[in-house]
C-alpha cells in the first residue's frame, strides 16, 4: 500500500492535544470517537480534506512511468469501534504505472478535535487480478488506527500511520518545518514540512516527503533502498460541496 501520497510509531504517553509525540515507539494510538464530535474541526494545512479537492502527480519508480489522481470525495464511512463510530471521509486514490491503471482506492481518513488527521483503513484492489492485498480497517482483525498528519508537527515527532500486522505498517518521522523542494506545480518551495517515511514491510526503503501549507503532499523521494520519486502536476482546492 505505498501510493503517492501515503506511505509510516508513536510516542510514550500520547494523548488528545499533546503538543509533541516525540520519543520512543512502543503502540498505535487508541481512537476516542469522542474527540472526533461535538467541535468545530480545523482544517489542517498540509492535509486539507475538502470534498472535490484534487491532486495529480508524476514520477518514476525503478525507471517505470508512473502517476496518482487522489480526489477528496463527498462519500464518508462510519468506522465502528467497541467505544463508538467515527465518520470518515473517502478519499479516491488511483495509481498507474506507463498510463495503465494498476491500483484502485478507497482511503478513510478523519480529523479530530485538534486537527490531527487520523488514517481509519484502506480497500485497495490491484488491477486487473482483483487481489485486495494491502486493505485494512480499523477496529477490524486486531487493526488499530494511525496519524496521517499532525495539528502541529513538530521535529522529533515519530508515528504510525496505520498498523496491521502484515498488512500495513508505515511509519513516519518529522524531520523538519523549513524544509525546500520543487514540483512542477509549486516550483521551487520552502517551508516545507518534510517527514522519512518507512515501514517494517519494506525493511531498508526510506522515503522523504514535502508537504506545503494551503496543498499538501508536493514531492516524495527515495533516499534509500529504491530509485523513485513523485511530484504534483495539478492541484485543485474543492469547493466543498456536496449538493446535488
Amino acid at each position: 500500500m505505498k501510493r503517492a501520497w501515503i506511505m509510516c510509531v508513536v510516542g510514550i504517553g500520547i494523548a488528545l492535544g499533546m503538543p509533541s509525540i516525540a520519543g520512543a515507539v512502543v503502540q498505535p494510538p487508541d481512537v476516542d470517537p469522542a474527540n472526533f464530535t461535538g467541535c468545530s474541526v480545523p482544517s489542517n494545512p498540509f492535509f486539507p480534506l475538502v470534498p472535490g479537492t484534487t491532486w495529480m502527480y508524476e514520477g518514476k519508480s525503478e525507471g517505470v512511468s508512473i502517476s496518482n489522481i487522489v480526489q477528496v470525495t463527498c462519500i464518508t464511512k462510519q468506522i465502528i469501534f467497541d467505544n463508538g463510530v467515527v465518520t470518515a471521509t473517502v478519499v479516491h486514490d488511483q495509481a498507474f504505472e506507463n498510463g495503465l491503471l494498476v491500483e484502485d482506492t478507497f482511503d478513510y481518513f478523519a480529523p479530530d478535535c485538534t486537527g490531527t488527521v487520523w488514517y481509519l483503513g484502506e480497500d485497495s484492489t490491484q488491477i486487473p487480478s482483483g487481489n485486495k492485498e494491502g486493505s485494512w480497517l480499523a477496529g477490524a482483525n486486531d487493526a488499530d488506527a494511525g496519524f496521517i498528519m499532525l495539528a502541529a508537527p513538530t521535529p522529533g515527532d515519530r508515528y504510525y500511520q496505520e498498523f496491521a500486522r502484515g498488512v500495513a505498517e508505515d511509519q513516519a518521522k518529522v524531520l523538519t518545518l523549513s524544509g525546500s523542494a520543487s514540483s512542477p506545480y509549486t516550483g521551487p518551495a520552502n517551508n516545507l514540512l518534510v517527514t522519512k517515511e518507512t515501514s517494517r514491510l519494506d525493511p531498508g526503503v526510506v522515503e522523504n516527503k514535502y508537504y506545503k501549507a494551503g496543498i499538501g503532499f508536493i514531492r516524495g523521494d527515495t533516499v534509500k533502498g529504491g530509485d523513485e520519486f513523485t511530484e504534483l502536476v495539478s492541484f485543485t482546492l474543492g469547493t466543498g460541496s456536496c449538493g446535488p
